[in-house]
Order: structure tokens, then sequence, then C-alpha cells
């Protein structure tokens, strides 16, 4: 699968709105989808119209808002449903149903072959009423389904020939890299419709296996905006950027706005009351950041010695920490070279003793660290 033909399918208005602290104005709503559009999603998948008159307006509104990116809105496979998903004007709509024995006995109840009846009239409905409306179908609970039953489900819908896209579902996160690329590899032999793929983080493999599913063929993968969602969420955009940045910067760097990356999940943490993760992949504060003398000394010579993302790519900084006891002589002769200091290297070695004794004692900031190299200077000169 080429990088150039991924799809990103946002569902920060949809899956986020379900993460246990979101509770999205109206305004939430569009501010978020804005900059969705501005950092370059292909779709934006929004909360059900079903589940209150709110987001069955939120929902016409987000429709109605000129935006590059496609409006998905996600509904249960019934009739109901799609009839009011229709009059909100969207893009396309995203239908599913689970097909794990689990849900069939404890969800809706429905045999495979009843699965198959009703997902036929539901399809076959909106694709009357509306030809140019983007569907996908998804299976639920997909990893804990039967594949016999999986790929009954998929042919016998694909035969109707109106669908453009089906989906897996990773829903309780309990998949991992190996089984998502097995099973979209069997799906990508059986049809050459669009596949997409939707990764819960239950057991901390969504990236990985949102990653396996593009290798092995899927052309639209689910993610939200610090990958909040049901539980413990779902693929984070910026863990599933950081991912294909490595393979490819400059596709990526021209599909996407990277540099609004930041600004973006800044803005949903905001909307949440949640501080951005300190290991959130490139915007966490931790990302760029290097410590151990031997690292510094490297990343000082050439960047890419310790780092396979460039933050310039993100408009970030990286930074080079002196103020602790892992500090070594040339991150300090860097810092001195930056304030303009010209210290000898027997003074660099002692400053550098001084910083590593004071930081077994006591907190350094970075401050501390100037002000014991402009009185090094001072004293010395």
């Amino acid at each position: 699968m080429l990088l150039s033909k991924l799809a990103i399918v946002d569902s920060t208005l949809r899956e986020g709105e379900q993460f246990f602290k979101s509770n999205f104005s109206t305004g939430d709503k569009v501010e978020i989808a804005r900059a969705l559009d501005q950092f370059g999603v292909e779709y934006i998948e929004v909360t059900s119209p079903t589940v209150s008159p709110q987001s069955y307006q939120d929902c016409k509104n987000l429709a109605q808002l000129g935006l590059q990116a496609k409006v998905l809105t996600h509904i249960r496979c019934h009739l109901e449903d799609a009839k009011i998903a229709l009059d909100t004007g969207v893009d396309g709509i995203n239908l599913f149903m689970g097909t794990s024995k689990l849900l069939r006995q404890f969800g809706h109840g429905k045999s495979i072959d009843e699965i198959i009846d009703i997902a036929t009239e539901v399809i076959t409905f909106i694709h009357q009423q509306n030809p140019q409306i983007e569907l996908r179908f998804s299976t639920e609970d997909s990893f804990r389904s039967f594949l016999s039953d999986l790929l009954r489900v998929y042919l016998a819908i694909n035969k109707l020939g109106i669908v453009n896209r089906f989906g897996v579902a990773d829903t309780v996160g309990i998949a991992t890299p190996h089984q998502v690329y097995q099973l979209i590899q069997e799906m990508r032999q059986c049809f050459s419709e669009d596949i997409e793929f939707h990764a819960h983080n239950d057991t901390g493999c969504a990236i990985a296996n949102s990653f396996a599913a593009f290798e092995a063929g899927a052309t639209h993968i689910d993610t939200s905006v610090l990958g909040i969602g049901e539980r413990n969420g779902i693929t984070p955009l910026s863990g599933l950027i950081a991912r294909l940045y490595t393979l490819d910067p400059e596709t990526l760097n021209r599909k996407y706005s990277l540099s609004y990356l930041q600004k973006l999940n800044q803005l949903v943490a905001e909307k949440i009351g949640l501080s951005i993760p300190f290991d959130h992949c490139i915007v966490g504060e931790a990302a760029f950041n290097h410590k151990a003398g031997v690292h510094t000394k490297a990343v000082l010579n050439n960047s890419q010695t310790y780092e396979a993302i460039n933050p310039s790519y993100f408009d970030l900084n990286r930074s080079v920490l002196i103020n602790h006891k892992l500090t070594g002589k040339n991150s300090i002769a860097h810092r001195a070279h930056q304030l303009g200091l010209n210290l000898e290297t027997f003074q660099i070695q002692a400053i550098t003793q001084t910083i590593k004794t004071l930081a077994e004692r006591e907190k350094l900031t970075s401050e501390n660290v100037d002000e014991i190299l402009y009185s090094y200077k001072k004293n010395i000169g």
C-alpha cells in the first residue's frame, strides 16, 4: 500500500465523544472539525445523529461547513438510523454490526444469516435514496469473530456492488499485529474494495496494529486526536503520523500540514481538560529532549543519531538538557557557545564536573547552569 494512497478517518468527533472526559459543545465540534481539516485528514467521522436532537443538528451543521475533508456519520445497521443519517447531508455513512459470538448472543441477538439480510436491506435502501453517498460496512469485534463468518458477511455484501469500503474493528484491542496483517491480507485477496481499520488500544497495540493493517493493504486508518475514545481509546493521530513519517517524510509532509499537529493536539487537550501526555509521539513534552551525555554528544554532531523524526517538520525544537548529573562536556560546551562564552577545554571539563557534583546534592535549573557558566567566565577573566 502506497502512503500517498492512504486516507485517515479521524474519529475525534465520534469515538472521541465516547472518552470519559469528553463533553464537546456545538462550538467545540466546529472548532475541532476546522482544525482537523486544516491539518488535512481526508475524513472526519461524527457521532450518530440518532443519539440526540443536538447530535442530529451538530451532524447537519458539520456537513454544511464546506470542509475539504469528507464528513461521515457512524450508525447502527438499522433502517431507521439510515433514514435519519441521510437527512443530515453527510458525505458518507459508516454502518456497523457485531459478528462475534459474544455480540450476537448478548448484543443484537442476530445470526450471521440475519446480519447479511439486515445489512443488505439497509445498504440497498441508502443507495436507492442517494446513489452518490459513500458507504462503509464494518463488522464489529472482528478479531473475536470466526474468519469464515467474517468472509461470508463481507462477500455477501460485496455482491451488491454498492459498498465503497469494508471495515475491520479490533473493538476490544485484543489483536496482535500479526493477526491484523493476516486478516487484512486475506480480505485483500478476496476483493478489491477499500478496507478501513479501527484499532482500540486496550493492550497498547493500536499504533502497531494500524501500521500492520496498512502494510497488508488497508486503505483507510481510523484515528483520534490524543487517541481519545471508549476505555483506553484508539490509534492516536500523532502516533500514526510518527509511524508513517519513518517510511516517507516528504510524502507525509505533502499530504498533511505537519506543522499544525501540535496546535491540533493542544486544542483537543484543552477541550477535554487534560494535558498532552509527556510521552505522546511527536507532540509530548519529552519527544525531542536529550539528556545522557553519550546521546547529547552524538545529537549535537548529527541529530539523526538519536532521532528517527526531525522536529523541524512539525515546527518543534529539540532540547539538550544539561542541568543534571548525566550531563557531558560536549553539551556544556555547546551551551557555552550559545551564550557567546569562549572557554578552553580544561575550563569546560571543570564546569562539567561542578555541575555534576551540584546536581547530586540539589535540583538544578537551566538558569542555574547558565549562572555557573557566566560566573566561571567572570572569575577566570
